[in-house]
C-alpha cells in the first residue's frame, strides 16, 4: 500500500483567518467539487509563504465567494494573503487518479493541472 496525493488545490489565496472557529479550512464549493474533496475529508494546507505545514478538514464553503478561511488554530498559522496548497491523500495499492486544479489569486479556477 501507498499513500498517494488525490486533490489538489494549487496556489490558492486566503481570504480570511479565524481564530475563535473550532477548526478547519474553508473553502469555495466549486473548489472543493473541481478538486475533488469532501466535506470533512482531511486535508494537508502547506504556505508557499511561510512552507508551514498543517492537518485540517474541509468545510464547504460559499459557491462562487471565493473564500479560503483559515479556522481555529489554523488562524494563527497561515495568515490572510498567503498563498496555499491544500492536498488530499489515497491509500491505495494501485495509481490513483488525480484532481489538481490551479487557481487565480482571486480564487477562480484557472485550469486542470
Amino acid at each position: 500500500m501507498r499513500i498517494l496525493v488525490r486533490s489538489k488545490l494549487h496556489k490558492a489565496t486566503v481570504t480570511e483567518a479565524n481564530p475563535d472557529y473550532v477548526g478547519s479550512i474553508t473553502i469555495d464549493a466549486e473548489l472543493v467539487e473541481k478538486a475533488g474533496f469532501w466535506p470533512g475529508e482531511k486535508v494537508l494546507v502547506v504556505s508557499n509563504k511561510t512552507g508551514e505545514r498543517l492537518e485540517t478538514y474541509v468545510i464547504v464553503g460559499e459557491r462562487g465567494s471565493g473564500e479560503i478561511t483559515m479556522n481555529g488554530g489554523a488562524a494563527h498559522k497561515i495568515k490572510v494573503g498567503e498563498e496555499i496548497i491544500v492536498m488530499a491523500f489515497e491509500i491505495s495499492d494501485k495509481p490513483v487518479e488525480t484532481n489538481f486544479i490551479l487557481v487565480d489569486k482571486k480564487n477562480r479556477f484557472v485550469r486542470y493541472l
